[in-house]
């Protein structure tokens, strides 16, 4: 696996003082956003890319919520969150759009990935593995409700979990989430 490693920055944000490390893979940069000492035992939030959701704050998702929450929670209880870039489930925003305007048209998520002619979840967390491997991390508090992030981790990892309500514009996304991919919300 060939991962680049930048150095080390100070990331003061509006969720406190933390420090941040890129990480390149497959001509990705992903981050490290971390509060605190790093140690065997960690809480971590693995966070895939949601532009629409994180940075224009969409309410067709709980994205942003989950990412700010995590950032709280890691700040007074320190960890970091592995932000990787794999947005639209790992589709891509060209195609994340695309699933968008089918879903306009009565698709739900997984519909719509699948009509376009992807997976339901096209993400992959090899990245996460040499990160752990990297810090030394043996042990991992999880915040996450994706049973498949659960089971991308070989080392001792328990759940946090991390529910966010719903509102009128996810109600349906969250539906999915829970019946048809198994989160346990």
């Amino acid at each position: 696996m060939e991962v680049k490693v930048s150095k080390k920055a100070k990331l003061p944000t509006r969720f406190g003082d933390f420090i941040i490390q890129s990480f390149n893979y497959k001509d990705k940069d992903h981050l490290c956003i971390i509060k605190g000492e790093i140690k065997e035992k960690m809480n971590i939030r693995i966070h895939s890319e949601c532009l629409t959701g994180d940075a224009l704050g969409s309410l067709k998702c709980d994205c942003r919520e989950q990412l700010e929450y995590a950032l709280k929670y890691i700040n007074e209880n320190g960890g970091m969150v592995i932000y990787l870039r794999q947005e639209g489930r790992g589709i891509g925003l060209f195609n994340k759009i695309n699933a968008y305007a089918l879903q306009d048209e009565g698709f739900d998520t997984l519909e719509a990935n699948l009509k376009l002619g992807f997976k339901d979840d096209e993400r992959e967390y090899s990245l996460v593995e040499f990160i752990l491997e990297y810090y030394n991390i043996k042990e991992v508090s999880l915040l996450t409700n994706n049973p498949q992030k659960l089971k991308a981790i070989s080392k001792d990892v328990k759940r946090v979990p991390i529910i966010m309500k719903e509102n009128e514009f996810n109600k349906n996304y969250l539906k999915v989430k829970e019946c048809k991919m198994g989160h346990m919300l």
